[in-house]
């Protein structure tokens, strides 16, 4: 029998989406699930996104370029540059979701059995898009009693190697919606230029900030410009997930054209959800000034509700709109299945993402879970409420 492939079989599973078998079986039973384990906002898609495509006459529906609409790029650059960052047309190639400009990003920068740094917990499918892209992680450990801070610089310098390429972040950050500051990104970029490493900066939640704070993006640093790599996408600024449009973005000149190879040979990113996204630029701030007073509430709702569990720590986050608490038990992997498989409170349950999927290191944060609080307040309070229930019935 013809076998797999080596990488195939390293491929990890998604921790965030293995348990759907499991949500199923707890629907056929009848049960409501509440999910807070995946990041689908549930937020409106701006209308004139949505309108852009109903109101289409195409009657051909052709390729794009391979870097993406002309029209789409200029008018990014306009928004870019409108909140400060100095990023023209030609710095941008739009890519099928901010995943394939990741892939782009490594595939441009490094060769089979290269390193990448990445503070951890992070974003689970870095771990998919390494091994797709023969990389290997090497993961510094932020911990949830520093609030998932930058680790110290000289972590990241123990860790540098001749194989070391890149350093990884995504500000601020899935799975902890920690928001990096303006002097952790300048210390970030004085070991990539000291090392003559890339900076690869995941920026997707970027309009996602609270409490006053301000985003400080890798394009703002000087003197990083053939370091810097941008990671953006419209899935949550706009609750487009379904649009999976994104884009890499830099100034090296070098990267820029190896990355328009790969461009060339996925042949043109979709028509249709360029058209929307290109629209979308034409939100107006009102729905933004919404979206982020209404995941500030839900937010400290969420966080609120999760203080009065003993036994359960959580870190406050700043941005994005996830946060990772540690629970009173030994396997949150197993926590996790059984409210979906042998667990309900009146006929309802919760689906939570175990966050030792979010870490590459073994053996790390078994005991945590990630939180989407992508649900009205309501329904948060209510989850929470049937965790509470569950934690107490689990521990028996």
């Amino acid at each position: 029998m013809p076998k797999i492939s080596t990488k195939g079989q390293q491929m990890p599973e998604s921790p965030i989406r293995k348990l759907v078998p499991y949500a199923e079986g707890a629907k056929k039973k009848g049960h409501k699930v509440y999910h807070l384990n995946i990041g689908q906002p549930d937020i409106k898609t701006p209308e004139v996104a949505l309108n852009a495509i109903k109101n289409n006459a195409i009657e051909i529906l052709e390729y794009s370029h391979s870097a993406g609409f002309e029209s789409y790029r200029t008018k990014l650059s306009n928004y870019y540059k409108n909140h400060g960052l100095p990023i023209n047309t030609e710095d941008i190639i739009i890519t099928t979701g901010g995943s394939e400009a990741l892939l782009f990003a490594m595939g441009s920068t490094m060769d089979n059995g290269d390193e990448i740094i990445i503070p951890e917990p992070f974003y689970a499918n870095y771990n998919g898009f390494s091994t797709a892209s023969g990389v290997n992680v090497v993961p510094v450990i932020s911990t949830i009693d520093e609030g998932f801070a930058l680790p110290p610089i000289s972590a990241f310098e123990k860790l540098i190697t001749p194989k070391t390429k890149a350093i990884l972040i995504c500000n601020p950050g899935n799975p902890t919606g920690y928001l990096y500051s303006k002097e952790e990104i300048l210390q970030l970029a004085e070991i990539v230029k000291k090392h003559d490493l890339f900076l690869i900066a995941d920026e997707v939640y970027r309009e996602f900030i609270y409490d006053g704070d301000e985003h400080f993006s890798v394009m703002n640093v000087p003197g990083i410009e053939q370091n810097a790599i941008m990671i953006d996408s419209v899935s949550k600024r706009y609750s487009m997930c379904g649009a999976r449009i994104g884009c890499i973005v830099s100034k090296n000149k070098e990267v820029m054209a190896t990355a328009m190879k790969f461009a060339q040979a996925r042949l043109s990113p979709p028509t249709y959800a360029q058209i929307a996204s290109e629209a979308a630029l034409d939100t107006p701030q009102s729905y933004f000034d919404d979206v982020i007073n209404e995941y500030k509430e839900r937010r400290d709702t969420l966080i609120s509700e999760l203080n009065k569990i003993d036994g359960v720590k959580v870190a406050t986050p700043k941005g994005a709109f996830y946060c990772i608490a540690k629970l009173p038990v030994k396997s949150a992997d197993d926590f996790a299945k059984w409210l979906l498989d042998s667990y309900d409170n009146n006929g309802e349950t919760v689906m939570v993402a175990p966050a030792a999927g979010f870490y590459s290191t073994p053996n790390v944060g078994l005991d945590e879970i990630r939180i989407a609080y992508v649900l009205k307040k309501e329904d948060l309070v209510r989850s929470v409420e049937i965790l509470k229930d569950a934690l107490t019935k689990y521990n028996k």
